[in-house]
């Protein structure tokens, strides 16, 4: 092993196609070495939502993040593997645009949030209404891909932004890295609720069980906070997020509640009730309104953003309600 490779962090996951099995062959070995990536032919082919290209951009992207046990941290810069990163963001990026409504308007496309989905079409109603606690476990493993690292992919877009922008982001952030104290923060309490659920709380533990459409959610935002040019996209799913994290919590509170999950399991989405609510209208009139008001022509890019959150968030809920409905795990592997 490379001396400067430690053997701490996430086991690499396994493969789930050419692309993924391809990189993480890779990641195995030295950067440079002998040992070929996926062609750009790879890539292009590859259904854009699918959970091979969902986990080789993973991949990818989280040796910016923690990394692997055992991988040369030198993959984060290495130029093959940037190059095919590339590939496969511009396979995703390309569906996103032809699959959202290519408005904008950001106040319309935050208006339309605001509008609760019809009756059967949200994970949350079915949560509060009907869930059992199984379901609850399989959505807390589900959400850890992201929520063991909550506020992070945000946090990139803090030095693009100025002003107004960046004063009100860094309020929102900093409440969610717990104000200065590690056991408020986000990721903590939500590594609470999965031990009152009986789950694992290690960083990356479901990486292999979660759906493609989980990773793709969880790829959206370091697609986003990566990227210079799609800052105002970022800020849209920050938007999206916060404004709609409100409603959705106090239904999952309930879901805890009724479930008897856990004080803790409760706990989490009960926070999420009240800092939400604020952090909505924060990010809404100081975090969007600063930007624009810097710079107005990325509008299009937030409500792009935006579009593109619930685009993902749909597809999650197409894959989750049809299982639980009947009977069986919305995970790759049940719990």
């Amino acid at each position: 092993m490379n001396a400067d490779v430690r053997p701490t962090g996430p086991a690499l996951p396994t493969g789930r196609g050419d692309l993924s099995y391809g990189v993480v062959r890779a990641l195995r070995g030295r950067p440079g070495s002998r040992t070929p990536l996926p062609p750009s032919a790879a890539a292009d082919a590859a259904d854009p939502y699918g959970d091979d290209l969902h986990l080789a951009l993973y991949l990818c992207y989280e040796l910016h993040y923690r990394g692997f046990c055992g991988v040369d941290p030198a993959w984060e810069w290495d130029p093959a593997l940037l190059a095919l990163r590339a590939d496969l963001e511009r396979r995703f990026l390309d569906a996103l645009r032809t699959d959202t409504k290519r408005r904008t308007d950001v106040d319309e496309a935050l208006a339309d949030l605001l509008v609760e989905p019809p009756d059967g079409t949200s994970t949350s109603h079915y949560l509060k209404d009907e869930g059992e606690l199984w379901h609850l476990r399989e959505y807390a493993a589900q959400r850890s891909v992201h929520h063991l690292k909550e506020a992070d992919p945000h946090a990139w877009v803090i030095p693009r932004l100025r002003g107004r922008a960046k004063a009100a982001m860094v309020a929102v952030k900093f409440d969610e890295f717990g104000a200065g104290r590690a056991d408020r923060m986000h990721s903590r309490l939500f590594a609470g609720l999965m031990t009152d659920l009986g789950l694992d709380t290690a960083y990356g533990r479901y990486v292999d069980t979660a759906a493609g459409e989980m990773l793709a959610n969880v790829n959206l935002m370091s697609m986003f906070g990566l990227h210079r040019a799609l800052r105002g996209a970022l800020v849209g799913h920050c938007a999206a997020v916060e404004v709609t994290s409100s409603p959705t919590s106090r239904r999952l509170a309930d879901a805890m509640r009724r479930t008897e999950a856990g004080e803790a399991a409760e706990r989490f989405y009960a926070t999420h009730v009240a800092s939400d609510a604020s952090h909505g209208q924060l990010v809404r009139q100081e975090v969007v309104g600063g930007l624009l008001e810097d710079e107005p022509w990325l509008e299009g890019d937030v409500a792009f953003g935006v579009d593109a959150t619930g685009v993902l968030e749909a597809r999650l809920a197409d894959k989750l309600l049809p299982a639980w409905r009947d009977g069986l795990s919305g995970l790759r592997t049940p719990l």
